[in-house]
C-alpha cells in the first residue's frame, strides 16, 4: 500500500512537472532561430533603391546583432523581378529565404500571368517604408520647371526625348505613363536593370530625364549634377523644400513604392514570427530612422493580415494602371 502510494506520488509529480512545462509561454518553449545564413533576395539589380535598402537593412541587422545568423543579399532582378518571384515560389516552405520587394511584386505577375506566381501565397513579414518619386533632369539643362520640361519634350518629340527607368511595365514606366497622360506628352522610354544605372545615365547625358527615387539621385543632386523638378506626392518633401509637388501644379499625380519583406509560400509560422521581430527592431533602429529621414522615405510599419490586404489592394490598383497603359487586358 505504501509502495503504491509512493509510485502514485512519483507519477503525480511527473505529470505535474509535464503540465508545468506545457504551460510555459510558447515563445520560451520554442523560440525559432535560423540554423544557417539567410538568403535575402532582392528583386532588382545592383545600385538601385531596392538594392541599397536591402544592403542597408542587412548592415543594421549585423551591426546590432538582431539575428544569430547573417543575412546574405542576393540580387535576382532578371525579367523585372520575375527571376526573384519564381525563386521564392520554388522555395516554398523554406525558413531561410526572404525577399525585399518593390512594386514589381504586383506588376510583373500581372504582366506575366503564365509565371505561376500568386503573391497572396507569399508569407507577409513587414512593410518598413514607402518610397517616393521625383522628376529629374541633368543640372546642365536649361529646364528649371515642369512647364519648361513639357515645352522641351514637345519640341524634341518622342523619338528624341529619352526617359530612363527600371524595367518595362514597372514603377518608373507607370509613373512615366501618368506624366504623359497628364501633360499630353510622349517619351522614348529606355529601360535599365537598376535605378543606380539610370542615375548615372542621366548625369552622363545618355538620357534626358528620369523619375528616380530620391535615394537613387541624392548623391548626384548634392554634387550639383542633377535637378529635381517636381515630386509625385501630395505634400513637399523635407529634403526638397523648394521642389513643388505635381499636386501644387494642378495635377493629381501621386505614387508610392512600398519597401517590404516577404517570405516564400508556406513559411513556418515560427520563422515568420522571428523575421517579423527582426524587422521590427530594424524599423525602430536609429540607423533606419536616420536613413529614411535623409532619403525621403516614409516609415510605415505593417505586418500580418493587414500587410497581405495592403498587397491585394495595391495589386488591384496596379492592374487598373497597367490596363490604362495597354500593358494587360
Amino acid at each position: 500500500m505504501i509502495a503504491l502510494s509512493r509510485r502514485s506520488l512519483a507519477l503525480g509529480l511527473a505529470v505535474g512537472a509535464g503540465i508545468g512545462l506545457l504551460s510555459l509561454p510558447q515563445a520560451a518553449q520554442a523560440a525559432w532561430k535560423p540554423k544557417k545564413p539567410v538568403e535575402f533576395v532582392i528583386m532588382a539589380g545592383q545600385g538601385g533603391g531596392a538594392d541599397r535598402l536591402a544592403r542597408l537593412i542587412q548592415s543594421i541587422i549585423e551591426k546590432n546583432d538582431f539575428s544569430n545568423q547573417p543575412f546574405i543579399p542576393i540580387n535576382k532582378g532578371g525579367g523585372s523581378g520575375a527571376e526573384a518571384l519564381r525563386y521564392m515560389v520554388d522555395k516554398a516552405g523554406d525558413p531561410h529565404v526572404i525577399m525585399a520587394t518593390l512594386n514589381s511584386l504586383y506588376t510583373t505577375p500581372l504582366r506575366n500571368p503564365d509565371m505561376g506566381v500568386d503573391i497572396t501565397t507569399f508569407t507577409p513579414i513587414a512593410r518598413l517604408a514607402e518610397d517616393t518619386f521625383v522628376l529629374w533632369v541633368n543640372a546642365e539643362s536649361d529646364i528649371k520647371s515642369v512647364d519648361d520640361y513639357v515645352k522641351a519634350v514637345k519640341a524634341e518629340g518622342p523619338s528624341n526625348w529619352k526617359m530612363g527607368g527600371t524595367g518595362t511595365g514597372q514603377e518608373d514606366s507607370l509613373v512615366t505613363a501618368m506624366l504623359e497622360k497628364a501633360y499630353g506628352i510622349e517619351h522614348t522610354y529606355v529601360p535599365f536593370k537598376g535605378g543606380g544605372t539610370v542615375a548615372k545615365n542621366l548625369v552622363g547625358n545618355h538620357i534626358n530625364s528620369t523619375v528616380n527615387n530620391p535615394s537613387e539621385q541624392l548623391g548626384f543632386y548634392e554634387a550639383g549634377k542633377s535637378r529635381p523638378l517636381a515630386a509625385f506626392l501630395p505634400e513637399r518633401l523635407d529634403v526638397f523644400k523648394d521642389v513643388p509637388t505635381f499636386k501644387e501644379l494642378g495635377q493629381d499625380l501621386v505614387y508610392y513604392m512600398q519597401r517590404s519583406v516577404v517570405g516564400p509560400p508556406e513559411m513556418p509560422a515560427e520563422a515568420q514570427a522571428f523575421y517579423e521581430g527582426v524587422f521590427q527592431k530594424v524599423h525602430e533602429s536609429a540607423e533606419w530612422k536616420e536613413y529614411t529621414s535623409k532619403k525621403a522615405l516614409f516609415r510605415s510599419w505593417l505586418t500580418g493580415d493587414e500587410l497581405m490586404s495592403y498587397f491585394s489592394e495595391e495589386r488591384d490598383k496596379h492592374a487598373e494602371l497597367l490596363k490604362a497603359m495597354g500593358e494587360i487586358q
